[in-house]
């Protein structure tokens, strides 16, 4: 299996255009990236849901929508919005775009066969069954009507095979499967036989699971079928959702490793829900995106933009720019929260992880509504000792570690320290 060292860094499209992502709005996202963000590490462009659905607008779904299928019931783009598409050439065209780039290329599938492709008893490719043979038409995902579960067998595998070749000719890098990581044990077999799918196809491709919450009980399962599951639901701009990140990232923070990382979800930055109004942007405040950005980086979160990038500002810019913070997002390692306590009626939570070339990080946040300072004793931390150097990775400020630490954190924002 495919273990990628460092937690994917990348854009998807799920966060400005839901359902409704154009080929022209994925080319420019590649273009930006392959310009300003590459040389800091963010690699994958990845098309979000229902692209092969004509008629998507928002972040809706149409039920029981005439998708857009190959005469072996797998889905292909939707050439009215992908035109390269056009001609049965389905993502190769776009995927090579992406790689003259020097980035690569994922796409969102859904667990499953199309409904389509079963009521039409479509053959699986390369087999003498049909559509019928593989479906379970009583495993049905509640909020998208698209597919039925395929058996977990030899025909449901034999789907799976079918799309994951198609995939590999293509050339896609990345694959998101929905409606599979918090759907344990019933969905188990299936997660198994599509983990086996895609480690057959011949193609190296990273595999993220979604949605959330996934299942603490079930992480070593995860470990060992995929590189990425989601510990949450759709994650957006609301600080009632980043603040219940910390006790997730809690739980989860030991799991991530050799090429397996527990997923925190997307980062709602910059314009967002374009779809809708192209004046929408992320209600997260500064103080709280740097937040997010500390917390998913001392974790190893993998970390996918979900705002359309080309209406990045200078604060977003050099939110995800920022060396030192990628470093730490590369190297961090046996990161864990330390402790939460509340100081003055304000709620305050330190981190700290080793720096995998030496040195440790050390974060602090404030969870509190208010600006607030916050100190603690050296000795309260294993490994860490005063008299010890210190730089601020946000603001590059150099500090002297003593006996005791103190910070000034403004309200729902964060510091993180490297320490050689």
């Amino acid at each position: 299996m495919y273990r990628p060292k460092i937690a994917p860094r990348g854009w998807n499209s799920w966060d400005c255009y839901g359902a409704a992502v154009t080929e022209k709005e994925v080319r420019q996202n590649a273009e930006f990236m392959a310009k300003h963000l590459k040389q800091y590490g963010w690699e994958y462009i990845v098309v979000d849901i229902q692209w092969y659905e004509p008629g998507a607008t928002s972040h809706e779904y149409r039920p029981f929508a005439d998708l857009c299928m190959d005469e072996y019931g797998r889905l292909i783009p939707a050439p009215n919005r992908f035109p390269s598409a056009e001609g049965g050439k389905g993502f190769a065209p776009l995927a090579e775009y992406v790689h003259s780039l020097g980035l690569k290329f994922g796409i969102h599938i859904m667990r499953g066969i199309p409904r389509q492709a079963v009521h039409k008893d479509l053959p699986v490719l390369g087999t003498d069954i049909t559509a019928r043979s593989a479906a379970r038409s009583n495993s049905i995902c509640y909020w998208n009507p698209d597919m039925y579960g395929v058996t977990p067998d030899e025909n449901g595998k034999a789907y799976y095979d079918s799309i994951f070749k198609l995939y590999a000719e293509w050339g896609v890098d990345f694959i998101k499967c929905d409606d599979i990581c918090r759907e344990l044990p019933r969905e188990e077999k299936e997660m198994v036989i599509l983990s086996r799918a895609l480690n057959d196809c011949g193609r190296e491709m990273v595999l993220s699971l979604s949605p959330g919450p996934a299942l603490l009980e079930k992480a070593e399962l995860y470990k060992q079928v995929a590189n990425m599951w989601r510990i949450t639901d759709d994650f957006w701009d609301d600080w009632k959702l980043l603040y219940a990140m910390f006790e997730r990232a809690e739980k989860w923070s030991i799991h991530a490793g050799a090429g397996h990382f527990p997923d925190a979800d997307m980062l709602p930055i910059g314009p967002i829900k374009q779809d809708y109004d192209k004046n929408n942007r992320t209600r997260f405040t500064e103080d709280e995106q740097i937040t997010m950005m500390t917390l998913w980086g001392i974790m190893r979160s993998p970390l996918m933009i979900g705002g359309e990038m080309t209406g990045f500002d200078d604060f977003t810019m050099k939110l995800i720019t920022n060396e030192a913070v990628m470093r730490m997002h590369a190297n961090s390692r046996n990161a864990r929260q330390i402790f939460r306590r509340e100081t003055d009626g304000k709620e305050y939570i330190l981190w700290t992880a080793d720096d995998s070339d030496g040195g440790k990080y050390m974060a602090v946040f404030n969870a509190s509504d208010e600006d607030g300072e916050f100190g603690f004793d050296m000795e309260e931390l294993e490994g860490f000792s005063a008299g010890s150097d210190a730089r601020e990775l946000w603001s590059g400020e150099s500090v002297r570690i003593g006996d005791t630490f103190t910070a000034t954190l403004p309200a729902h924002g964060a510091k993180v320290f490297y320490i050689a």
